[in-house]
């Protein structure tokens, strides 16, 4: 298992040197200049100006600034935000717990949604629940969630009036008030997500759930007089859910992603809207740093589907 481990992240470095390089040129290639406004401000003296611009060796070749970033990374320096006028780590720490708390909850919310309708549904297939539960599944992941997200603020927040829609960050409230007032405004990012996940999800399962149970060793299982539920769970689920997890792991850093659009329909103060906010004002250094945790999280959550593949199939070698 460790050396398994080993070899995986000795494979992961190269492939994110790759990224690196190819994010970092691409941003410095792009049009817009993170200086540009104060070459427009009259109040900005060219020699101040100038001296910025060798500060932070914006007049370097490309390949030059890369190899100072890749330095200044790897000593924990991410950079700074030519905007915020702060560290681009301290931008991230103080958006990424917000981002953490909607983007979990609400993948937790998909799971809850997905496997037990899914399996439900592959147990009783074309069944009345089953066409409910694939109907209800076909519209969640048919409606985009910028369109569910304003159909929720409407209903929730301005029909009825029970959910804020804006979240806030600098809320009053202390102790077990603010825990409720938190949760009461993600309440609606959180659904829309989750929402939107699990009925993808729940397609996902129910295929590979119908897969697995028409198998002889499962019509085995039954001959020897099991349970159908112990039949279901301890010899249906654990393989179907292999490729399951393929498919949610690769999609976490799409959900991260697709969290930006949420973020911003709901004024979350998480990275989404960091990253929005950092490419209107150009601010590359932010950018760079955000989408290159992107990467990052496309790598582990890789890793994480290969090891979770050993404990669901014991026939599966970390070799």
């Amino acid at each position: 298992m460790g050396r398994y481990l080993l070899r995986r992240l000795l494979i992961a470095v190269p492939s994110l040197l790759g990224i690196s390089v190819v994010l970092f040129t691409v941003l410095a290639l792009a049009p817009g200049d993170p200086f540009g406004d104060l070459a427009s401000n009259p109040a900005v003296p060219p020699e101040v100006r100038l001296a910025l611009r060798a500060k932070f060796g914006m007049d370097d070749p490309v390949l030059v600034r890369y190899f100072h970033w890749l330095v200044a990374m790897l000593h924990g320096d991410w950079g700074f935000s030519f905007v915020s006028r702060v560290d681009v780590d301290t931008l991230i720490w103080q958006r990424l717990p917000a981002t953490l708390f909607v983007v979990g909850t609400s993948q937790i919310l998909a799971l809850l949604i997905a496997l037990p309708v899914g399996v439900m549904s592959a147990t009783r297939p074309y069944s009345l629940f089953d066409q409910i539960a694939n109907t209800f599944a076909f519209i969640g992941f048919s409606l985009p969630t910028f369109f569910t997200g304003l159909l929720f603020i409407l209903l929730f927040s301005i029909e009825l009036d029970w959910l804020p829609f804006v979240y806030r960050s600098d809320l009053a409230a202390t102790g077990w008030r603010w825990y409720w007032e938190e949760f009461r405004q993600a309440i609606m990012p959180i659904a829309v997500l989750g929402m939107f996940q699990g009925a993808s999800w729940t397609r996902y399962v129910r295929s590979a759930v119908l897969d697995v149970i028409r198998l002889d060793y499962v019509s085995t299982a039954r001959a020897k007089g099991l349970r159908e539920g112990k039949v279901v769970v301890k010899h249906v689920l654990r393989n179907a859910l292999i490729p399951v997890v393929t498919l949610v792991a690769l999609q976490m850093p799409a959900v991260f992603g697709g969290a930006i659009i949420t973020e911003q329909i709901f004024r979350v103060p998480g990275i989404g809207s960091l990253l929005i906010s950092s490419i209107l004002a150009n601010d590359t250094p932010v950018i760079m740093a955000v989408t290159f945790v992107f990467a990052c999280l496309v790598i582990l959550f890789n890793l994480i589907a290969d090891i979770l593949y050993g404990w669901l199939d014991p026939r599966i070698a970390y070799r």
